[in-house]
């Protein structure tokens, strides 16, 4: 069956809302996740830290280079990621639909 990855695309600022509305977010979440999962549908995934923390590793000239930071600048980045299994992408996006967060790009899994 083809899997998936969602990608949750968290806007810059959401951690900072007051701290009921937070705990509201993650609760809707939390159910979420917790019903996917006993239906053998979320296969695993895990919240990310502030883009922030990330560290960029890339190629600069044939040499690979360490920055601090994020590959990019955006209001928008992944906050976190679910690998789904579901017949097909219609599927996957009917879960994407059901996300009680913000945006959600769906990824399909290169098979080999």
């Amino acid at each position: 069956m083809p899997q998936y990855v969602l990608l949750f695309l968290e806007e810059e600022g959401w951690k900072d809302q007051p701290k009921d509305a937070k705990a509201a977010g993650y609760a809707a979440i939390g159910k979420w996740w917790e019903e996917l999962s006993q239906k053998g549908i979320l296969k695993g995934g895990e919240e990310l830290q502030p883009m922030r923390t990330a560290t960029t590793v890339r190629r600069v000239n044939g040499a690979m280079k360490v920055t601090e930071g994020p590959f990019i600048e955006s209001k928008e980045h992944v906050g976190g990621f679910g690998m789904i299994e579901v017949p097909d992408l219609d599927a996957a996006i009917a879960i994407a639909k059901s996300w009680p967060g913000g945006n959600v790009e769906v990824r399909p899994i290169v098979v080999h």
